[in-house]
Order: structure tokens, then C-alpha cells, then sequence
């Protein structure tokens, strides 16, 4: 039946929407215990008429409300403010036209079935007894998405222009181009200084009037993809942190995938910015499904949760008449209606779903800044195509092949200020993300306002977006858990001699946010691909696919992280090796102080080969790198493999004494290299050493913890449970409860080798202002000497 609703789909929106109800078909059909896991006692009402909350209190950013109009909170641009004379055309022929038309083609193919025609039994074993009101929730639905006076979607699109509900309507946005942070997070850094320094001394057990500001460490705190797997166990880590007092000398979160979403949630209404509150609301909320039609229809069709998690589609919708209505859409809807919803529906709170919004909790400095990330995957088809295969409009196969070997991701991040890539090294406030741009400027919709800033729920979607991965990353994120299975190491043999094959391909589309470059090809870096110039959106997903940790965009110049702390919660740890990966990227960047070698013991792997892998990242361009840093990674995997086959003929083998524990540490080096054939020096550290980091040359400090099974926590195993698979969406209290005490467990066992680390980085940067200072002393007194002469002769 699902495949006779599929083709009737007419195009690729009315797929999308079909696929999500013929999942949620399928989801009934396949589990007749996910009954149990409601939110009610199990029974179905039909979807009561829309209720009209009135004099309901819209919550602004308070600090947006007092600007002026015509102006913005970003105070840094350098193209010309002025507005361009063409608008969006917002024809009904777009794509609003096509996503309405879908819920037609829904209800019908649906009504169309007479229910009561099925036997029983048949109907109690296929279908749910909710299937039966799928036809209700959908008619509802189609009502309110149509554009008739009086509608939720009328009522949305009336509020988008509402300068005082969406005051970033009235503001002009431009193209800020340059490497450097914006303004505001410059700010926010001097203010978050003076936050840090009351928490370090807390933390070391100083005097605050002992800690001078310029020796407090500048820490950054980052967690790992992985679905609600990173989300919990990110969040019993982030806990442990918090309640040790190191939380508070953070000045960077970063995330991917479910660390983005543990950032969002620590940042809005339901977490309070209380690691604690976020574990007790996953434990209400995702012990059902994010696709259990019940729920999640029931909340897309009453108020006030329906205009809540909808506005943003309908804005989108009918502002941009190129968006596309696709599967990381519903998927960012589906997860918005779990994870930013409180247990009690009502009570929901609109400035949660703007990233912007979160600006009010870095006043003063109060909060860690947080980093969200995704990538663009960039297939250089254009370039390497001939003119003969231009004219004739279709690239050769050969030409395709040469492409998809020449791939890299760009790296963007999205921060409550600032939407920024590192590539282009241009970037727009967080504020005007939704919207269509020419030439640095922002195109105003044909009443002279520009669009709501793009919300929370689509970017959900696409940070956490890991089913638009590639086909070799499906694998990897399933193969923990199949490696039990009869004839695993022929399959798995296989699949990695064609990995360089499955890594260019994706079997699901990425979502799309419009293009702010365009019109910018004079004035970006010229090592900027063509497409990024002719493409009218940006197709974004998990950045999980480039690296499942957020360490790029901390290493960014200006952000001059001191001590960098890793939560990794990724599949398959020790293979992916993922800190390894970052080597080549600090190379080909110039970045100094990086830990050269960081991560997982490379087995069998020789100093000339880890040499010459470092060699290999040394590019002209990030295209260049990124396929040799890919190279090198294959040649990692296939060591791995080889002593994989090693140790399972040979279950006597003792586990190699470098390995590492739930907690290492590195110590980068800023010296220079005298020679090529010199590897830079970096230190790994014993945690059971006595030991202190004074060297001035010493660099950036990685503190590592992965996600391991612990015996102090029996019942959970990263590796074996199935439940922690990142595919999985459903989590009982008790599962969280395990994987929170994991996580917990683990921090503890790195607790005090963390505390070290970071006074012995303090007392660093102490001895060498100090040192500064004396040099400074003895000029100023050379100085004076040379003019006045020695008094004391």
C-alpha cells in the first residue's frame, strides 16, 4: 500500500511528504509495542480545530526590540549598505504552490482507502489502530497549510511582517568579507575574559585578586556526532564538567550532529542552561519516537505547538521561490517537535527557535559561545570539464570520475551571530539567514522587508542531517554492530577496497539555504570553486562527514584556543581516529601549536610514515589537501584492518601499553621546524607522572575522553549495545540513565589529569607574562638610562 501512495507522487516535494507518511506507516506496522512508548495512555482523538491563543506574549530578544529600524545589531560590514532594486518574486507558482498541492495528494491517496473493508485481523497486524485517523490529521493540516483568510498559514506569513514579533525584518543585510571574528564575538570574548577569570580561580583553588586576566587560559569544549547517542552521553559529560566547575572557564562549545542539538537545548527555555535539565527533559521526551504519527501529528495540528514548529516551513516556503521541501526539512520538523518541546505542550517559547535569539544568554559573558557546524560537499564537476563537453551540455563519465575524486567538504559555522565560512572567508549575520543575496547585499521581499531569520527547526535538521551521508559513511556508523555477523570479514574487506568510491556518493539529497556569494566572484579568494558562484542555495549537511569533531572551526585565527577538551561519542572510535585527522588540516592552514600525531595509536605505523603522511597535507589549497589527507587516512584504515585480522587469531594479545584510556592528553609545540626532515615535537602526557607544562614553546593542549565501556557502569557498551546506534531514535529513562553514568564515570576517571592540565597551562602563560614583563622593565630602565644616565655612577 505504501508503494501504491508513493506513485502517485507528482514531483519531488509531494515525495517527500509521502515518504514521511509512508514511514510513519511503516513505523506501526514494524513495532506493535511502540504503543507503549506514547505520551498518553494510547488512545487517538481526532484532531480538535485550531484554538486562537489570545493576547498571547510574544518573546523577543530584548536587546533587538530596542533598535531602531533600518539597522542591525551587526555592526561590521564592508559593502555598501544600500538596498538593490530587485525583489523576490513570490509568485504562487513556486514552491508554496507545489507543498500545498502535496497535502491534496496525500489525503486523497489515503481516504481513498476504505478502512473498514480490511479484515481485522489483517488491519490488526499491518496497521495501528492510530492509522485510521491519518485521514483526519492530514485534512487538518492541508487546511491550515492553504493560504485561506483566517488559516495558520495566513495568520504566519501576516506576523512575517510584523516588525515588533520579527523586528530583524526591518534590518538591511550585507556580505561581511575578511578572516577576522566579527565584532560582536570580539566583544563577547573581553567580556567572557572577566567570567573566566572569577571561574578558574575558583576552580584551582586561587585567590581572585591572583589571577590576572591575561593568564587565564582560553578554553574551548567540544562534542562529537552520533545522533541521540552524542546528545546523551555529551550531556552526562557536559554535566560532570559543569558540577566540577570547568564548565564555567569555558569560552567555546562547538558540536556536530547531536552535539549541535545538546548546544540547543542548553541554550533555550527547556534547558535553562543547566546540563542537569536537559537530561531530566530527554528522559520525558525521547522515550518515543520522533516519527510516532500520533505525537507528532497531534502536535503539527493543535495550537499552540502546530504555529510554533510550522512557522518557519510556511515563511521559507513562501519567501523563497526556489526552497525545496525535502526529506532534512521534515526530519529538522520531526526533531524539533521532540527535543523543543516541553513535557507540557503550552508551553512553549518562540524565541527558542531563532539562533540569533541566543545572544541574550552571552550578555556579560555569562555563557560559553556556542559553534554549530555543517559542510557543503564541493564536486568540482565544472572545472574539470572540456569546452566540447560544454557545448554539448553533459559531462563524460571520465570527466565525472576526476571530479568526484577531487571532492572536499567546506566547512560552515553558525554561531548566534554570525553564519561564516572559513573557504569563502566571508560570512552574514545570524539574523538574515534564510534570505536571498546579490552582490553583499540582502534582496528585500516586494514589501520592502526582508525574510524572518531562518529557524531552528531546519537547521536542526541540517546539522544532525546524517542520512545525506555518504554511502561509506552509512557503513561505518553500522559496522560496530554487525562485525558478529557469518562472513563479516569478506563483506567487510569488500566494502573498504571500494571506500574511495562510496565516499563521493549520497543516496539522499542535502537541505538548502539560499547563497549569500553570489555576485562575490571579484572579491573572494580565488581558491573558491565556480559552482560556489552559479549555485543559488547551499546545500549543507552533518558536518560528521568531513570530521566527526568540531576542531576546525576552534582553530580558527582569533579564537586562539589554549586548551582544547573532546568529548567523543563517535562509531567506531579508534578506526576513524577523527583527532588524527586534524593534523593535515592544521598543516595546510599554517596553524602552529597543533599536537602533531594526536588520537588513537597508528599500528605498525613508523616515524618516516607519519612523517611522510604529514608531507602528504602540505597543499596550495584545501582541494589539494583534503585528497591527500584522504590518502593518508586510507592507508591508516587499511593498517588498521591488518591488525584487526591480527589480534582476532590471537585472542592471547595483551592490549598494546600505548593505547589509549578515558582520558590522554597532548601538548602541542609552537617551535619551529629547522628541517623538512625534522617531525615537530609534541608530547603525549602521563597521566601518573608528576609533571608540570612550563616549556614557553609548548602549544595547544588536547584533553581527549572517548566514549568507553567502563566496568564501574555495568549493561552499556558503546560498541554492543544496540540501543547507542546512531540510527536509533527512541531512548527509555533507564537507557539514559546508563549512558549518563557511562559518560559520568569516564570523566571521573580523567577529573583530576584535566585539573592538572589546565593549571599547568595557567602557570604557562603566567610565567611568561611575567617574563614579558621583566623584559619590558629592563628596556624602559636601559632606556632611561641612555638619556638621563646612571644616577647611582
Amino acid at each position: 500500500m505504501i508503494r501504491w501512495i508513493l506513485t502517485r507522487s507528482k514531483n519531488a516535494h509531494t515525495h517527500s511528504f509521502l515518504l514521511l507518511t509512508g514511514s510513519l506507516l511503516v513505523y506501526g506496522s514494524s513495532n506493535k509495542k511502540a504503543a507503549l512508548r506514547s505520551d498518553s495512555d494510547g488512545k487517538v482523538e481526532w484532531p480538535r480545530s485550531r484554538e486562537v491563543a489570545i493576547g498571547q506574549r510574544e518573546r523577543n530578544v530584548a536587546q533587538s526590540q530596542k533598535l531602531p529600524r533600518g539597522t542591525s545589531p551587526n555592526s561590521d560590514t564592508n559593502v555598501e549598505a544600500e538596498r538593490l532594486p530587485e525583489v523576490v518574486d513570490e509568485s504562487i507558482n513556486s514552491a508554496w504552490a507545489s507543498v500545498t498541492s502535496t497535502f491534496a495528494t496525500a489525503s486523497s491517496s489515503i481516504t481513498a482507502v476504505e478502512w473498514s473493508t480490511i479484515g481485522d485481523s489483517i488491519t490488526d497486524y499491518i496497521l495501528p489502530e492510530w492509522a485510521r485517523y491519518l485521514p483526519g490529521y492530514l485534512m487538518k493540516l492541508q487546511l491550515e497549510m492553504e493560504m485561506a483568510p483566517g488559516s495558520l498559514a495566513d495568520e504566519i506569513l501576516q506576523e512575517s511582517e510584523d516588525v515588533y514579533k520579527n523586528p530583524e525584518v526591518a534590518w538591511k543585510a550585507n556580505v561581511r568579507i575578511g578572516k577576522d571574528l566579527c565584532s560582536e564575538e570580539k566583544a563577547f570574548q573581553a567580556l567572557r575574559k572577566r567570567y573566566t577569570t572569577k571561574a578558574l580561580a575558583k576552580y584551582l583553588g586561587l585567590s581572585e585578586e591572583d589571577v590576572d586576566p591575561e593568564d587565564v587560559p582560553t578554553i574551548a569544549m567540544c562534542g562529537s556526532g552520533g545522533g541521540l547517542r552524542a546528545l546523551v552521553a555529551g550531556t552526562g559529560s557536559y554535566l560532570s564538567a559543569q558540577e566540577a566547575g570547568l564548565f564555567d572557564c569555558v569560552t567555546y562549545t562547538a558540536g556536530v550532529s547531536g552535539s549541535c542539538w545538546l548546544q540547543t537545548l542548553y541554550n533555550s527555555s527547556v534547558g535553562g542552561r543547566s546540563h542537569d535539565r536537559v537530561v531530566e527533559h530527554l528522559k520525558r521526551r525521547i522515550g518515543v519516537h520522533i516519527a510516532y504519527p500520533p505525537t507528532a501529528l497531534g502536535l503539527l495540528t493543535t495550537a499552540p505547538t502546530n504555529k510554533y514548529l510550522l512557522s518557519g516551513y510556511i515563511e521559507r516556503l513562501k519567501g523563497d521561490s526556489a526552497a525545496e521541501f525535502g526529506l532534512v526539512d521534515i526530519y529538522g520538523l520531526l526533531l524539533a517537535a521532540r527535543l523543543l518541546v516541553p513535557r507540557f505542550d503550552l508551553n512553549v517559547v518562540d524565541s527558542d527557535l531563532k539562533l540569533s535569539n541566543q545572544r541574550v544568554y552571552l550578555e556579560k559573558g555569562r555563557n560559553p559561545l556556542p559553534i554549530y557546524t555543517a559542510v557543503r560537499h564541493e564536486i568540482p564537476l565544472d572545472e574539470n570539464t572540456s569546452e566540447s563537453e560544454m557545448a554539448q551540455g553533459a559531462a563524460s563519465e571520465e570527466t565525472k570520475e576526476i571530479a568526484r575524486k577531487e571532492s572536499w567538504f567546506q566547512w560552515f559555522e553558525f554561531t548566534p551571530y554570525e553564519f561564516w565560512c572559513e573557504e569563502l572567508e566571508a560570512g552574514i549575520p545570524t539574523w538574515s539567514v534564510g534570505r536571498q543575496f546579490q552582490a553583499g547585499h540582502d534582496i528585500p521581499r516586494g514589501s520592502g522587508l526582508g525574510l524572518p531569520e531562518l529557524r531552528v527547526p531546519l537547521l536542526m535538521g541540517i546539522w544532525g542531517s546524517a542520512f545525506c551521508a555518504t554511502l561509506s559513511h552509512y557503513y561505518k556508523e553500522i559496522r560496530p554492530f554487525v562485525k558478529g555477523l557469518a562472513g563479516f570479514g569478506g563483506i567487510d574487506q569488500l566494502i573498504e577496497e571500494r571506500d574511495e568510491d562510496l565516499i563521493k556518493v549520497h543516496p539522499i539529497g542535502a537541505a538548502s539555504i539560499p547563497n549569500y556569494a553570489l555576485g562575490l566572484k571579484d572579491r573572494l579568494p580565488s581558491t573558491c570553486p565556480n559552482s560556489i558562484f552559479s549555485s543559488s542555495h547551499l546545500q549543507l549537511m552533518d558536518a560528521g562527514m568531513s570530521n566527526n569533531l568540531p576542531i576546525y572551526p576552534l582553530l580558527r585565527p582569533g579564537r586562539e584556543i589554549d586548551i582544547l577538551i573532546a568529548f567523543d561519542a563517535s562509531a567506531d572510535i579508534k578506526k576513524e581516529n577523527w583527532l588524527s585527522v586534524v593534523d593535515g588540516y592544521a598543516k595546510q592552514r599554517g596553524i602552529k601549536g597543533w599536537p602533531t600525531s594526536a588520537g588513537w595509536p597508528k599500528e605498525d605505523a613508523s616515524k618516516d610514515e607519519i612523517t611522510q603522511e604529514l608531507e602528504a597535507a602540505s597543499a596550495a589549497s584545501a582541494q589539494e589537501a583534503a585528497g591527500k589527507i584522504a590518502e593518508a587516512r586510507e592507508r591508516q584504515r587499511e593498517t588498521h584492518n591488518a591488525t584487526e585480522a591480527a589480534i582476532s587469531q590471537n585472542k592471547h594479545t595483551d592490549e598494546k601499553e600505548d593505547d589509549l584510556g578515558y582520558c590522554t592528553v597532548w601538548i602541542g609545540t609552537t617551535r619551529e621546524r629547522t628541517s623538512s626532515d625534522e617531525r615537530p615535537q609534541s608530547k603525549r602526557v602521563n597521566p601518573d607522572a608528576d609533571w608540570k607544562l612550563l616549556e614557553p614553546n609548548d602549544g595547544l593542549a588536547v584533553i581527549y575522553f572517548p566514549f568507553l565501556p567502563n566496568p564501574k557502569v555495568e549493561g552499556v557498551d558503546p560498541n554492543t549495545s544496540g540501543f547507542m546506534s546512531t540510527w536509533n531514535f527512541v531512548y527509555t529513562p533507564e537507557e539514559i540513565d546508563k549512558v549518563v553514568a557511562l559518560a559520568r564515570a569516564n570523566f571521573e576517571e580523567g577529573k583530576e589529569q584535566t585539573k592538572r592540565t589546565v593549571r599547568a597551562v595557567y602557570e604557562r602563560k603566567r610565567n611568561a607574562r611575567l617574563a614579558r614583563e621583566e623584559r619590558a622593565s629592563i628596556a624602559k630602565w636601559r632606556r632611561r638610562v641612555r638619556e638621563h644616565g646612571d644616577h647611582f655612577l
